[in-house]
């Protein structure tokens, strides 16, 4: 076997780590947060909705963090693997498709979009100068 090879196996592995890594936090971050939801609602029964936009918000989060973290496993992999033009424009369209996703998930959790500032609210201290 070649050194290159075992580069490219490394890498290969690498890939995929990041991509179970990925899915290992999607699943964590399903249970934990269904469980505090979960654990919430049975302790405090008049305040439901608050506890579903944390699970709400936590389940977001933790979506987009993962997306960011499968982005970069497809980086490693196209850069590294296969650079052919069909696979940097599938990289492309995937980058693309997952950062319209991404935008799409801050606007659920925030309530706006990414590339708009949060106002502060009326009754705020202004900043210091």
């Amino acid at each position: 076997m070649q050194p290159e090879d075992t580069v490219l196996a490394w890498i290969r592995y690498a890939a995929l780590g990041i991509e179970a890594l990925a899915t290992l936090l999607i699943l964590v971050a399903i249970i934990g947060a269904t469980a505090r939801y979960l654990i919430g609602v049975a302790t405090a029964l008049r305040e439901q909705p608050v506890h579903y936009l944390r699970y709400k918000r936590s389940l977001g989060r933790a979506l987009l963090l993962c997306l960011e973290i499968l982005v970069a496993a497809d980086i490693v992999r196209t850069i590294a693997l296969d650079t052919t033009l069909a696979s940097v424009i599938a990289l492309g369209l995937l980058v693309v498709i997952r950062t319209f996703l991404s935008w799409s998930l801050v606007l659920e959790i925030e309530g706006r979009w990414p590339w708009r500032v949060e106002r502060p609210a009326d009754n705020a201290a202004p900043p210091p100068s």
